[in-house]
């Protein structure tokens, strides 16, 4: 372990030291759902000292500042979000090697690795499970995918030991608390453990002159990493039947593919501030969320925003949208029936309001309060 710095600059962290709780992320180079949870688990131990695996202070927007944050020794390779995935060996074996001996409680949010963290015996370990690892378990046939096919053997061989790996690491685990219904059944369907779910944080507040009526709005809005599993074309083949303009928010490696796709319907703004996400938000019509998520953040702030949902009836849309209500879920979420739900939007009548009250039960001391509760049940059923 190596204390972090931001890529070569300045240190940030001041190394492992005494304490009894200690905080354990996967890597913190963006500001995405997984990691504004992570800031909002850091806001409950507000001394607690921080392990990762990687730390950009810049990427982060400063979110962690003045925080211990500890690195492991792949700091040194100087990676970012675009080259991460290079690196999947590496992580699990770094994360284990992270020294977190001297704490009695261990609270880790993970993405796929760092629940592979090695406390001390007799500590108590809870783990914030945003998924299991997505690419060892219910998209390995996509990761395969991804990869030239001279390199497939070799991952296909890795995927089998990542398997086991992280068999191995949930079982030291003291007890699971998953963002989600579709999390919590695949906790229990991999690992074999029950456990509680604590609905991850929203920054309703933030929405502070939510929409009030339905009427007009300049556009549909999308707000999307551009990968292929979150199947955002789906949403622009929509745009071009439905004739209705689309801003998709976000970037990615298949943001190339995705606009040779687009017509003039459509406008790509990448990666925005949040006040200019707020006001793509309440500027909408409607938001569009392509993929099955295992909570989606996004649907949640479009209603916190006063603005419809149109999402598949799965995932963590089915827990977060009032169908009908604050929103539309289909069944069937294809080109055809996405533009057929954007021509219903006129009729369905939804009241704003409905889905700005709906939002609030996500807001983030909600999280806190029930994040804590249930560390505290973890750990009681544990001593």
């Amino acid at each position: 372990m190596s204390p972090a710095t931001d890529q070569g600059g300045p240190r940030v962290g001041t190394g492992a030291r005494p304490g009894p709780v200690g905080l354990v992320h996967d890597y913190l180079l963006v500001m995405r759902g997984a990691e504004r949870t992570f800031a909002e688990i850091a806001a409950c131990w507000p001394e607690a000292p921080i392990y990762t695996t990687l730390y950009s202070a810049k990427a982060t927007y400063g979110a962690l500042a003045g925080r211990d944050i500890s690195t492991s020794r792949m700091q040194r390779l100087g990676l970012s979000q675009r080259g991460f995935r290079r690196a999947l060996p590496l992580y699990a074996d770094a994360v284990g090697w992270l020294p977190v001996e001297n704490h009695q409680l261990i609270v880790s949010s993970s993405s796929a690795f760092a629940h592979h963290v090695r406390p001390s015996p007799g500590a108590i370990h809870a783990c914030y499970c945003h998924t299991p690892f997505r690419y060892a378990w219910h998209e390995r046939e996509r990761a395969l995918a991804e990869v030239p096919r001279t390199m497939r053997p070799g991952l296909r061989r890795w995927l089998v030991r990542a398997r086991r790996q992280d068999l191995e690491a949930a079982a030291r685990v003291s007890g699971f608390i998953a963002n989600s219904e579709l999390t919590r059944s695949r906790i229990a369907a991999i690992y074999g453990r029950n456990c509680q779910i604590v609905h991850p944080p929203v920054e309703v507040g933030r929405f502070e002159r939510p929409r009030e009526t339905t009427d007009g709005g300049e556009h549909f809005l999308v707000v999307s990493e551009l990968v292929a599993h979150k199947r955002v074309e789906v949403a622009i083949k929509a745009a071009a039947v439905a004739r209705v303009p689309l801003v998709i928010v976000g970037d990615g490696p298949e943001r190339a593919s995705l606009e040779a796709l687009a017509g003039p319907e459509v406008v790509f703004r990448g990666r925005v501030t949040d006040e200019e996400i707020v006001r793509l938000y309440c500027s909408a019509r409607a938001v569009i969320v392509t993929a099955v998520e295992e909570f989606g953040i996004v649907a949640v702030e479009a209603q916190a925003a006063g603005v419809p949902v149109i999402a598949p009836a799965a995932g963590g849309a089915s827990e977060t949208v009032l169908h009908g209500a604050s929103g539309l879920l289909l069944d069937s979420f294809d080109p055809g029936r996405v533009a057929a739900a954007i021509s219903r939007l006129e009729s369905a009548g939804f009241n704003p309001r409905v889905g700005v009250e709906n939002a609030r039960r996500f807001a983030p001391e909600r999280f806190r309060e029930r994040l804590v509760a249930a560390v505290s049940r973890i750990a009681e059923s544990s001593g």
